[in-house]
């Protein structure tokens, strides 16, 4: 970001701050510059570290040097080379998740987004930083989208593009309206989005200048079934490559 862009939103969010109050949306201190998580409740949530799956970021309770897969992973064959929340799975973490896709709120995005940004430190996603591939967002059905009126993952996949300077490139588009997925297990899930989406123009466009690889964005991994029918939508499509990024992982 710009240094005069930055000073414009700083402004921006002091002009903000004096309409609306910002509070923490954890525990509820006052804040400023339009800030909606207090140091001190973004610093407590854990982070995913080392040791956890290579493939699904399923974290290892214990001790275990090198890098290792999963039992589950070592039996399946995935679309995408890798998954990578920032976030372990928590219910203050889960409550941000919820408030902004089923509580519309919106701002919490911003949030989530910086959470999700931490992924980027993990070395494997270095390459495809230096290459500028595009964050793809894991996208809404119309039907949903019209209800909810934005697309979560779209909107973390925003300031993500802000902070790492990725390109966001909407590549996706949900083409059929699934089941809720919440009480379905990994094959029902896989199943019941089959079809469910397809490459866009803007998709195919970027295809015909890079093809190299794109990194899917989404707010929570818990079985990955639905990155793996994106994942494996764009692979079809000619994409050499797709990665996950996640803020938590479910």
């Amino acid at each position: 970001m710009r240094k005069e862009d930055s000073r414009w939103s700083k402004l921006f969010a002091r002009l903000l701050d004096l309409v609306y109050t910002p509070q923490c949306a954890l525990c509820g201190e006052v804040l400023k510059y339009g800030r909606s998580l207090c140091d001190g409740c973004a610093g407590e949530l854990p982070r995913l570290t080392p040791p956890f799956c290579a493939k699904c970021a399923e974290p290892f309770h214990g001790r275990i040097e090198g890098e290792f897969q999963c039992h589950n992973c070592g039996e399946l064959a995935f679309a995408f080379e890798f998954a990578r929340p920032a976030m372990l799975r928590d219910e203050r973490t889960r409550e941000l998740v919820h408030q902004l896709k089923y509580g519309r709120a919106i701002h919490l995005a911003e949030e989530l987004g910086r959470l999700a940004a931490e992924a980027f430190t993990d070395e494997r996603l270095q390459p495809a930083l230096a290459a500028q591939w595009p964050l793809v967002p894991v996208p809404l059905h119309r039907s949903r989208f019209q209800h909810r009126n934005f697309n979560q993952a779209a909107e973390i996949a925003r300031v993500v593009a802000q902070l790492t300077g990725l390109p966001l490139l909407a590549a996706l588009a949900r083409i059929r309206r699934t089941d809720t997925q919440a009480l379905l297990g990994r094959k029902e899930r896989l199943k019941n989005l089959h079809g469910a989406f397809a490459l866009t123009s803007a998709g195919r466009r970027h295809l015909d200048t890079s093809a190299a690889g794109a990194i899917l964005i989404d707010d929570v991994l818990t079985t990955g079934s639905t990155v793996e029918a994106c994942a494996s939508t764009l692979r079809r499509a000619g994409f050499e490559a797709v990665l996950v990024v996640t803020v938590m992982r479910g």
